[in-house]
């Protein structure tokens, strides 16, 4: 392997221990680049999340009712991304829901407890995220896993 694809792979992987908690070889931190550099593969890599939570919605709308594959589905995604959107989710609208000083909501930032505010937006967010994706058909819901989850990367950026 070329030191240009070696180093295009670290960055790939560096991007993907971030993004996912799959147990990728030689993610220590001191062994991967920056993850600055990995940014390049955020839409990809979000777009290979959204395939594999794709592919168990569509095995599982296979063998059970719409409502419980997308549920499955749904689950899946935040397994295997560590449900780090939804933290953020969580901490924005604990923030928001804050009055006071900018210091106090900087103080709500911080803090990893989940507050009521940020409770109801992941409620709202899971709820219809696994309700819109159970009224779509099983292809069309695959598709849009894809489409949302690299998105979704893709705007970290």
């Amino acid at each position: 392997m070329t030191g240009a694809l070696r180093r295009e792979l670290r960055r790939f992987l560096a991007g993907a221990c971030f993004l996912t908690r799959l147990p990728i070889p030689g993610s220590a931190a001191e062994e991967l680049p920056p993850l600055r550099e990995a940014r390049r593969y955020f839409g990809l890599l979000g777009a290979l999340i959204g395939a594999l939570t794709g592919a168990v919605w569509l095995l599982a709308n296979l063998v059970l009712p719409s409502m419980v594959a997308a549920g499955i589905a749904v689950a899946a995604g935040l397994l295997l991304t560590g449900a780090l959107h939804e933290d953020g989710l969580g901490d924005t609208f604990d923030a928001f829901g804050t009055s006071g000083p900018r210091d106090r909501v900087l103080e709500v930032l911080r803090d990893s407890r989940l507050g009521s505010y940020g409770a109801a937006a992941l409620i709202l967010s899971l709820g219809l995220r696994w309700t819109m994706l159970a009224s779509l058909p099983a292809w069309e819901g695959s598709l849009a896993l894809i489409l949302a989850q690299s998105t979704g990367r893709t705007a970290m950026v």
